[in-house]
């Protein structure tokens, strides 16, 4: 099972392997008692949205985590993951405009989550004179 403090992390991280957008950890501890994270994360089609939703629960059920309840599987725009402590909501793009969850909760810390690209060091082109 994955740690408590570190669910929401993982959460975020699966939703990059299929390349979701935006993704945002919003801290919910202050504001109430209904989950402590939303992950929220978008994808530019109905078929992304799915590959990422899907990523997100079969990564944590190989973790010991499965999924309390979902919903917005049939329709692809706005797909939420409970996972009681961790509340995902996985967005068509457009949705995600539409519903602005950050603004609605704009009171919550707000981290964004990046996806890590391998840094390579290239040396300096040299420079011929004319």
């Amino acid at each position: 099972m994955v740690q408590k403090k570190t669910l929401h992390r993982q959460i975020a991280e699966l939703a990059l392997t299929k390349k979701a957008k935006d993704v945002a950890i919003l801290d919910l501890h202050k504001l109430t008692s209904m989950t402590d994270y939303f992950v929220i994360c978008s994808g530019d089609s109905e078929t992304q949205v799915k590959a990422i939703a899907d990523a997100i629960m079969s990564g944590m059920e190989e973790l010991g985590e499965r999924v309390w309840h979902t919903e917005g599987l049939q329709n692809l725009q706005w797909v939420l993951l409970d996972y009681v402590d961790v509340v995902v909501h996985v967005f068509h793009k457009d949705a995600r405009t539409f519903y602005g969850l950050e603004k609605l909760w704009g009171d919550a810390k707000i981290q964004k989550v990046a996806d890590r690209k391998p840094r390579t060091t290239t040396k300096p082109k040299k420079q011929t004179e004319k």
